[in-house]
């Protein structure tokens, strides 16, 4: 008998779909070698930007613009450099669709730094003025809201200062989600350069070791939240400079935090004049002409994977974050919309055809394998996440053992169910075994980003778990002395929650900025119908620094729980092992790499005495509680006590006092130490 494929034999219910699973692996394959055939190599093909767009050459002293524009019928470079004149820089086409042009230092027109220009396209039914498709940085007028591409080349180079940081050693992925522009208290956009000295410190001191960075490739729509793509290549302008990201990475990295982009190869914004919708006229250059080529949902473009050329575009700009950039990794959005041709649109992923016999895009698959072979290629200790509602069998396992390829996908499914909790039910109706439920379900040998809220529980139309707990009570009883019942519940569940969800969900964390510390607002970008207000799209950093509001308690919590995963590693352990189940008093104990957490969910109910079964024999001691008074809580357990283990029944047995609505965590302690 054959050996079974990795990802079949650990899922004997994947058995019935072994050969689906080796046709995809077989024709990730056959793509492979055609593309190595051709190239050379994965990493070759995926240089495409070193030849197409505009590359200075320092051998010849001159500028190289080349693009793929097979069904245009002429192009001509405009700018400032040449007055915007199309008749002064046409470009020639080759047999193979390429057009180019070389433009001499010492030619009549030759390109500075800093000029802004485009591209003419025409074609038999219009002429256009494009952003060149491989453009590395793309500027907007502030007041007509024109994009323009712009040569970049300064003078002074920017020097790396993070050659000893290698992603390799982050184990335990702890993720500080962010949007650079709205990281700011002032009404307006953030700065790369304002985020890593204002920001970055904060986020070092909380102890995540991982940034995950919001919007950074260009858009034409700042509210797009990003995720509206018109040029890959370019770092959006509205930050600042590409060198002042890199001085943000070089920054984190110093720092020991790893660096991943939020990117978006699911889909691009339909916006002709900024984008590549109808580059070349064709209506399919990059995209998928008609229907399949739209997402109604996102009323955005559908990339066309099967294309060489635009996989060799999308594989390249994959490469090129993470060389030029030096990215550790991404977290791929929508990749849901990328797997089937429904895109994942009303569609109830409760039979396994549906990941592999219904409506299943292979060359959208096949894309993502590669990309995460060249990903690990380039920096093997890099890290992938998909952003996938489906769970889709092998989502994270290597391709050799029939998977995607990825490290991590998102727990989606937990912060939908804290949210669907929190709106539906009482306090008194939670279902503990529900709870414990939701938070282990995930696939074998699969690992799991957990998070109880990310950026999509902020926006407008949803709240944050704060928002949810406490609602317009945190605009007047957030302080000190002011004694709330709805602060002081909603702040004892947003610490359980956060640490329920950390410890139990899965293999590494995420947090979105400010979120860490109960931020009492919605996101909402400027737009017509709030008056092109910036009041909403901002962090009140001021609220967390203030000694005497109840922000700082939860900001600290924060930082206890992340140290202590790190501390313990808890993250790389194993799963969680279950050791109390009490429905009556709503009381979950479980046990992680010799940690005992102690949840008490009762509404009033707390408890003297109780008595569990421990995990091992011996002595344990508190080493993070959130009733503590640092973290806002009422101090109701004594930090010195030291608790032993009986025997009883043969077995170890543990007696503590739990709290109502309080979580706390027990280490064994080495017999030498007690």
């Amino acid at each position: 008998m054959n050996k079974k494929i990795g990802l079949v034999a650990d899922d004997g219910w994947l058995e019935p779909y072994e050969s689906d699973i080796l046709q995809r692996y077989n024709y990730f394959q056959d793509r492979l070698q055609a593309i190595v055939d051709q190239y050379g190599s994965l990493r070759d093909f995926a240089s495409g930007d070193l030849y197409f767009g505009l590359n200075y050459d320092k051998k010849q002293k001159g500028w190289w613009y080349r693009e793929w524009a097979p069904a245009a019928d002429g192009l001509s470079l405009v700018g400032d450099f040449n007055h915007w004149d199309p008749l002064h820089h046409p470009l020639t086409q080759d047999e193979t669709g390429i057009w180019g042009i070389f433009i001499p230092d010492k030619s009549e027109f030759p390109l500075h730094h800093g000029e802004l220009l485009k591209v003419k396209v025409q074609n038999a039914f219009n002429e256009r003025d494009r952003i060149p498709a491989y453009i590395k940085r793309a500027v907007q007028d502030t007041e007509t809201y024109d994009f323009k591409g712009q040569i970049w080349n300064p003078k002074k180079v920017f020097k790396w200062t993070d050659k000893n940081f290698d992603p390799v050693t982050i184990t335990d992925p702890l993720i500080y989600e962010c949007h650079v522009g709205m990281a700011q208290e002032k009404e307006g956009v953030g700065t790369y350069v304002e985020f890593a000295d204002e920001v970055l410190p904060r986020i070092a001191a909380l102890g995540y070791n991982c940034l995950q960075m919001m919007a950074v490739q260009e858009h034409p729509y700042y509210g797009s939240f990003g995720y509206h793509v018109s040029n890959f290549f370019a770092p959006t302008s509205r930050f600042g400079t590409p060198e002042d990201l890199k001085y943000l990475i070089d920054k984190a990295h110093g720092m020991g935090i790893a660096v991943i982009m939020d990117a978006v190869y699911s889909h691009a914004v339909k916006n002709i004049a900024e984008g590549l919708n109808d580059f070349d006229g064709s209506e399919n250059q990059y995209f998928h002409k008609g229907g399949r080529g739209y997402h109604t949902g996102w009323d955005s473009k559908l990339f066309d994977y099967n294309r060489t050329e635009v996989l060799q575009f999308l594989l390249s700009n994959v490469r090129y974050w993470m060389e030029e950039f030096h990215f550790d990794g991404f977290r791929f959005d929508g990749v849901t919309s990328m797997l089937y041709h429904h895109h994942g649109e009303g569609v109830a992923f409760d039979h396994y055809d549906k990941y592999f016999k219904d409506m299943v895009d292979w060359d959208a698959i096949c894309f993502l394998q590669l990309a995460n072979t060249l990903i690990h290629e380039i920096k093997p200790g890099a890290i992938s996440i998909a952003e996938d509602m489906s769970g889709m069998p092998g989502m994270c396992r290597k391709v050799e053992e029939g998977g995607i390829g990825f490290d991590y996908r998102l727990g989606m499914g937990i912060p939908d169910y804290w949210i669907k909790t929190l709106k539906h039910k009482a306090d008194e109706e939670w279902d503990i075994h529900e709870m414990w439920n939701v938070l282990i379900n995930r696939r074998y040998k699969e690992k799991t980003i957990a998070y109880a809220e990310s950026h999509d529980q902020a926006l407008v139309g949803d709240k944050t778990l704060a928002f949810w707990l406490m609602d317009k009570e945190m605009y007047w009883h957030m302080s000190k002395d002011d004694t709330n019942p709805i602060i002081d519940r909603g702040m004892a569940l947003h610490k359980m929650l956060r640490l329920f969800t950390a410890a139990l969900g899965g293999e590494g964390y995420l947090t979105f900025i400010g979120n860490e510390f109960g931020h009492p607002e919605w996101i909402d970008f400027p737009r017509e119908g709030n008056g092109w207000s910036y009041q909403y799209a901002r962090r009140q950093w001021s609220l967390v620094d203030n000694p005497d509001l109840k922000y700082k308690a939860l900001n600290d919590f924060d930082s206890a729980m992340i140290h202590l995963l790190k501390e313990y590693q808890l993250l790389s352990s194993l799963p969680a092992q279950q050791l109390n189940m009490d429905a009556a008093n709503r009381i979950i104990i479980f046990e992680r790499n010799n940690l005992i957490f102690v949840f008490n969910f009762s509404t009033d109910q707390s408890i003297a005495d109780y008595k569990f079964f421990a995990h091992r024999e011996g002595s344990f001691e508190l080493v993070l509680d959130s009733d503590a008074e640092q973290f806002g809580g009422h101090g109701r357990c004594d930090a010195e006590v030291i608790h032993h283990t009986l025997e009883v029944e043969d077995r170890p047995q543990l007696s503590i006092y739990t709290p109502c609505r309080t979580v706390q965590v027990l280490s064994w302690i080495p017999a030498k130490r007690v």
